[in-house]
């Protein structure tokens, strides 16, 4: 029997970077707004129209704000209905994490928003990287029941992180999926892949997007500017190379 070929997930920022995800051959589109912020929920609008014209699936990031991940009870109704809202659209997933004042994984609220989340799919998302002890949070996701984990091994990327990604790897013994994310492109996917064991990998392919402005006000930089897009030809690569893996 052969074995699955690796998932690829792409990051999107936008309607357009999941299009062009699609495009270029993504197993399933991550959407959020705000990457350079590290992302944030995307609006009902964007959600809307990426469900109807996606014909992958569609996890979405449940995320209030930038910064920490240490939530109070005003947050956790903005992400309640943030799930309601997916739920609605017919969206196949949330991607949600959050995290105790001493670096241990929130259970408690995980859980709720993983009860309002109902027969949707779930990630965890980066704030596994944020935790205090890893191996110890990787034991608490797999008991609230996430499908997935994504994380750089606790590092700035995954390469960087690749040998706790193994590790992490070995200790999910097949209970969930870790998903190397964090600084992957076309040149490090296949090594990481190899040296992790991980067979999804998230990576948000993004490329500049050249601004069609004529006049730009240069008192006002960074409102009328460039900006970054997923590139359709960049997950093609990140695909092949993966394949060339299977």
């Amino acid at each position: 029997m052969s074995t699955p070929r690796r998932t690829l997930e792409i990051a999107s920022n936008s309607v357009a970077s999941a299009l062009a995800a699609q495009q270029g051959g993504a197993d399933r589109i991550e959407l959020f707004d705000n990457l350079a912020e590290g992302g944030t929920t995307p609006s009902y609008g964007s959600i809307a129209v990426a469900r109807e014209r996606l014909r992958i699936p569609l996890f979405v990031l449940i995320r209030p704000r930038s910064g920490d991940f240490l939530y109070d009870a005003l947050e956790t109704e903005l992400m309640l209905r943030d799930i309601a809202q997916c739920r609605q659209l017919g969206c196949d997933g949330v991607v949600i994490g959050a995290l105790d004042a001493q670096g241990n994984i929130d259970t408690a609220l995980c859980r709720e928003l993983i009860a309002a989340a109902g027969p949707l799919g779930v990630t965890f998302h980066r704030a596994f990287d944020a935790a205090r002890d890893l191996p110890a949070a990787l034991e608490h996701v797999i008991a609230l029941g996430c499908q997935r984990v994504l994380s750089s091994g606790g590092h700035g990327s995954a390469e960087a992180g690749s040998a706790t990604l193994a590790r992490l790897v070995a200790q999910a013994a097949d209970r969930i999926s870790v998903m190397a994310g964090a600084g992957i492109g076309p040149g490090n996917i296949a090594t990481l892949a190899t040296t992790t064991g991980c067979r999804e990998l998230h990576a948000s392919a993004k490329a500049t997007r050249v601004s069609g402005m004529h006049h730009r006000n240069p008192d006002l930089r960074g409102l009328d500017n460039d900006w970054t897009q997923t590139d359709a030809n960049t997950v093609a690569e990140l695909r092949a190379a993966l394949d060339r893996l299977s």
